[in-house]
């Protein structure tokens, strides 16, 4: 069934491709792309499968022989075998990781197998991720495992379901090969099944492709591989913007500049819009490089990534990222930052006077503007624009944060308040909103300090005495936090569980009292009040999911499979496909179910899910101990 794809490699016609092909890692001048081949797995066995992603590139397998439809895709898409008119390739970038500019990194665990062209004529890259060593693998093995391929293909596709844009993911093969892996870098290295994704996207390009002709960057001294060369920024700007921006290409063909600035404009926004709508579902991009930046908009390379569970503006998703560059609340700035960087390797085509003011102009503008008109859909705002509803969310944000609110739940619940409820339903309705706010254990797990008093004690020392030594082992942004975290834990000591019901019910009378004065006046600027409520909770119910991949759902999905059990990643896919859709016959464990076989660790860990929460619940008290680096 796989030889329906048909193939059309486009961009490695358009761009320049490396003369040397395969080989360890090395430097790549003068070229997007170098030619590979992936590297054999043993045994490989289709974890899962996202039809309707494969649909995309005309692909449908089946019905009659499931088994052999499932053997084929384990065979072409762990790389162990190229389909009939791929060339697999992998692509130079590089990138500024962390805010410092890394070099010539590429694609160093993915390949482009080529691009499909879909039964409606459109054009599809399709990559393997994980399929073996490529010029740009560095000091690694070009492979990934199960518990990283699990979260992108699950990812990928519950994102696309809630309406974000973002790369697709059609299939997730493991395999018996193994590899080592240290997963929190502490020492405790252990073996992992090599794993392998089918992305598939119109362009894999990012800002970072942009980058390879950056001259030694002043601060790290490192440089891209393909400096002098603007004949190559220029065939690719004609290739990007001719294949996946045409109306620009056509609007402007007798003037590149004015071609360049209406593409940076259009990317400008679109990465404005995109980040608006992580924001509105609670998401974090856990590495936030130039490099993890889509050049059409895109949500693309999802590593340590995380749904907000309770709400907190400084969220960190990702346990490397000790520093919180790339914290929910400095997403939008860090994302305006990065197409600074993009503006910068546009030069020469596109001044960085024309590129700046552009930034400046439409980026913020742009992001309110999208953020807002997101979360009025989120509180049923349908009606009205006022200038008021900017104060609304920030307050009700404001309100989550004290009362540690579940953000999802939270936002889904608001669908069933009503302006005229009684007191008593009023009552009920609050007490079911504060029962999606943390508990004082929670609490208490979330704000446990993390430094030993003795290092706390050091810093706090050498931040008076020798300040340009601290400057370089810590931030005073950071000591503070760490000593808010202290003074937070030690007042929850004597918190009990009324008092802090108690409080949480005050928080959220003041704002429900607002927003009811909000959706009055709703109310008085329409005829019809039923319909109104009608078509209020049927845009809330389509904007507010019941369902994301939080990081616990995605980890009792994870053990399952290293256990053989790939039946709960399967599940969850299915879930993730309607995130706006009641589906409470979902069971994160499936009743009466044990793997057998299984592990002691396994059956433990089993055994702590074991109150079978529905999938929408707020995560038990173990998943704040997840880590994800």
């Amino acid at each position: 069934w796989l030889g329906a794809l048909r193939f059309d490699n486009l961009a490695l016609r358009s761009l320049p491709v490396d003369a040397e092909e395969g080989g360890g890692p090395r430097a790549v001048p003068g070229a997007c792309f170098a030619r590979v081949r992936p590297s054999p797995l043993h045994n490989p066995q289709l974890v899962a499968m996202s039809l309707p992603a494969l649909a995309l590139l005309g692909l449908e397998p089946p019905e009659a022989d499931p088994a052999a439809a499932e053997a084929e895709a384990a065979l072409y898409f762990s790389g162990n075998r190229v389909p009939a008119g791929a060339e697999p390739a992998a692509h130079c970038y590089c990138g500024h990781q962390f805010g410092s500019f890394a070099g010539q990194l590429g694609d160093g665990a993915a390949m482009y197998l080529g691009e499909v062209l879909g039964p409606r004529g459109e054009r599809w890259e399709i990559q393997l991720k994980g399929a073996g060593i490529t010029p740009f693998s560095r000091q690694a093995d070009g492979r990934k495992v199960l518990r990283s391929s699990i979260r992108e293909f699950l990812c990928s596709e519950a994102m696309f379901h809630l309406g974000i844009p973002t790369t697709r993911a059609g299939t997730c093969v493991t395999s018996d090969s193994k590899v080592v892996r240290d997963i929190f870098y502490d020492g405790n290295p252990k073996n992992e099944r090599c794993t392998v994704v089918l992305r598939i996207a119109s362009t894999f390009i990012r800002f970072g492709s942009f980058e390879i002709f950056k001259p030694p960057d002043e601060y790290t001294g490192r440089k891209g591989p393909s400096v002098n060369r603007n004949d190559i920024r220029i065939q690719m700007l004609d290739y990007v913007i001719s294949t996946f921006y045409p109306e620009i290409q056509e609007a402007y063909s007798d003037n590149s500049v004015q071609r360049n600035a209406a593409f940076f404009k259009e990317i400008t926004k679109r990465t404005a819009r995109l980040v608006a709508e992580w924001q509105c579902v609670g998401f974090c991009h856990g590495v936030l490089n130039t490099d993890n930046m889509s050049i059409v908009g895109l949500t693309i390379d999802y590593g340590p990534f995380g749904f907000m569970d309770r709400y907190d503006p400084e969220h960190v998703c990702n346990g490397s990222d000790n520093m919180g560059r790339y914290a929910y609340n400095k997403q939008p700035e860090i994302c305006k930052w990065n197409l600074g960087k993009l503006a910068e390797a546009l030069v020469p085509e596109l001044p960085l006077e024309i590129s700046e003011l552009i930034l400046e102009e439409e980026y913020d503008a742009e992001f309110e503007k999208h953020y807002l008109q997101k979360m009025r859909k989120k509180l049923g705002l349908i009606q009205l624009e006022l200038e008021e509803d900017s104060k609304l969310v920030s307050e009700l944000l404001e309100t989550m944060h004290l009362t540690g609110g579940d953000f999802t739940n939270i936002f889904y619940l608001l669908s069933s308040f009503s302006v005229d409820t009684d007191s008593s339903k009023f009552e009920d309705f609050l007490e079911e909103l504060t029962s999606q706010c943390a508990s004082v254990e929670e609490l208490k797990v979330a704000f446990k300090p993390q430094m030993d008093p003795r290092q706390l004690s050091m810093m706090l020392m050498l931040a008076q005495s020798n300040p340009q030594l601290f400057a370089l082992i810590g931030t005073k942004a950071n000591i503070n936090k760490e000593l808010e975290r202290i003074d937070q834990f030690s007042k929850l000591q004597q918190l009990t569980a009324a008092d802090l019901l108690s409080r949480n019910k005050k928080h959220w009378k003041e704002w429900l009292e607002k927003y009811r004065v909000r959706l009055q006046k709703e109310i008085e600027s329409v005829g019809d009040a039923d319909a109104w409520n009608t078509d209020r909770v049927k845009v809330m119910n389509s904007n507010n999911p019941k369902y994301i991949l939080r990081n616990y759902i995605a980890q009792n999905a994870i053990e399952a499979a290293e256990n053989g059990d790939f039946s709960e990643v399967r599940n969850v896919l299915k879930l993730l496909e309607h995130p706006f859709q009641e589906a409470e016959d979902f069971r994160e464990v499936k009743e009466g179910t044990e793997e057998e076989g299984a592990t002691a660790a396994a059956a433990a860990c089993a055994e702590e899910t074991r109150s079978r929460l529905p999938y929408c619940s707020k995560p038990p008290l173990w998943a704040s101990e997840l880590c994800v680096t």
